[in-house]
């Protein structure tokens, strides 16, 4: 019998959390509350569910501070909750980590479609063990079957979102892929979410594998289309636009 998946729900307010639980639970999730920020970061570590849904505004410690937290320690998929209708809110769990965002009021049919999707996002991060060779792009090496990556001697610590990236980047190194074509690619073609997330990893990317991110060399922008991940040292390299 397959184990059904656990979901953990970080969220204060009962009014919103009791119909939440109760839904999950009836799609078939194992669902856990956790009501302040505190107890959902060490329900999170203790019971090391398959996803999170986690408020913004919580007290004790808010949902940012969580999932930056969180996102130093695991890869577990985490859906931010928000009132708040601002981009930089939502910019901001993005770039802590967050796999995606739903603003409040949301209907549960979008939320469970949502936790589908990081959920089969989750399972196609799993490779099957089948031997795929190493790739190399001038300084950057890339073990795909250990996941393990290096520049020069140094080894690179990525999530596992910023390796897929960087593997996706490096199968197809020198030519200019396109924004969805990477989203589809690393994200999943099912992937529910906001775009901008692949603007946000890029940049993640290009501190751990440049010497200077402001100015990158290996990871390049192709403006109006995409991204490029080229030998710098190579000849008739184009011209890197940050």
């Amino acid at each position: 019998m397959m184990t059904a998946p656990t979901i953990l729900l970080v969220e204060d307010d009962d009014d919103i959390a009791e119909p939440l639980l109760f839904g999950l639970r009836s799609e078939g999730y194992r669902a856990l509350h956790a009501p302040d920020g505190p107890r959902g970061l060490e329900m999170a570590r203790a019971a090391a569910p398959d996803a999170i849904l986690l408020d913004v505004m919580l007290p004790g410690m808010d949902g940012f501070t969580v999932c930056r937290l969180l996102r130093q320690e695991s890869a577990v998929p985490i859906l931010m909750l928000t009132a708040r209708g601002q981009e930089v809110d939502r910019v901001t769990g993005l770039e802590l980590g967050a796999d995606d965002y739903i603003i409040k009021p949301f209907s549960f049919r979008e939320l469970v479609a949502r936790v589908r999707a990081i959920l089969r996002r989750r399972d196609l991060d799993r490779e099957d063990g089948t031997p795929v060779p190493r790739l190399a792009v001038g300084a950057i090496a890339i073990d795909r079957a250990a996941r393990r990556a290096w520049r020069g001697e140094r080894p690179l610590d990525l999530t596992p979102r910023e390796f897929d990236l960087l593997a996706a980047l490096a199968r197809q190194a020198g030519q200019a892929l396109p924004r969805q074509a990477l989203l589809d690619q690393v994200w999943g073609l099912d992937w529910i979410g906001d775009p901008r997330t692949l603007d946000v990893h890029i940049r993640w990317l290009r501190e751990k594998i440049e010497d200077d991110p402001s100015t990158p060399r290996y990871l390049q922008t192709v403006r109006g289309y995409g991204y490029r991940l080229v030998d710098p040292d190579a000849p008739d390299v184009h011209s890197p636009q940050a």
